[in-house]
């Protein structure tokens, strides 16, 4: 059976664009992948805590050593670690803030990235102390963005901070597998807005069509 986890992370509640189609394309994965269970978070409405001195003390003390107070400084973060690894398929609804990901979203990329439990320190392995400790895992990020160009080659690619962010720090924990669909110009609305979304629906359409499990081809008695 195939995890799916499914995390939204805008401010927005129905007008969200980042929601919709999440939504539609776990649903669309689901008819696609008979037997996928779905694992959600809601860290728009219900933010992953942020990093904090008692954080950070219980998660670099060998867990053999941490007190009751730190192992609950660790708790959420536990949960939110136990829940990333557990899933084989990420679905990531992320709309761009200030051009890049939303507060609530780095914040759960801080409670995931963990020494130890995403990725080995080895200090004595000077050329390369960094090991990920994450495999086998596919990623999709549906962003939401109020201008339009931030893709390869477009005027905004310059200001668009959230991809090279993104495929950087799950990279480092070992996920590698990322595929990137935007709807854009939500600010200018209009034609432009429908068009981006009608794309984004066909692209991931597609997406999930080409992951599909193939039928076995049934041989035809009749030419054996």
């Amino acid at each position: 059976m195939t995890q799916l986890l499914h995390i939204d992370s805008s401010a927005r509640g129905e007008r969200s664009h980042s929601r919709r189609l999440t939504r539609e394309f776990v649903e669309k994965w689901r008819q696609a992948h008979s037997g996928t269970s779905v694992v959600y978070r809601d860290i728009g409405r219900h933010p992953a805590p942020h990093v904090t001195e008692s954080w950070i003390a219980a998660a670099f003390t060998p867990p053999e050593h941490r007190t009751p107070a730190m192992h609950e400084a660790l708790r959420t973060s536990d949960e939110i670690v136990d829940e990333f690894l557990a899933a084989d398929v990420y679905v990531f609804g992320v709309p761009m803030y200030n051009f890049n990901v939303p507060s609530a979203f780095k914040a759960y990329i801080d409670n995931v990235v963990r020494a130890g439990r995403t990725f080995l320190f080895q200090p004595e392995v000077r050329d390369q102390p960094y090991k990920p400790m994450v495999r086998g895992k596919k990623m999709f990020v549906i962003a939401a963005r109020g201008d339009s160009g931030y893709a390869a080659g477009g005027a905004n690619e310059s200001l668009n901070h959230q991809d090279p962010h993104l495929r950087t720090v799950f990279s480092y924990i070992g996920v590698t597998d990322i595929t990137f669909i935007a709807v854009e110009n939500d600010e200018f609305g209009g034609k432009d807005l429908a068009q981006s979304i009608a794309e984004a629906r066909a692209r991931f359409d597609g997406l999930i069509a080409a992951e599909s499990p193939r039928r076995p081809e049934v041989q035809d008695e009749r030419r054996a």
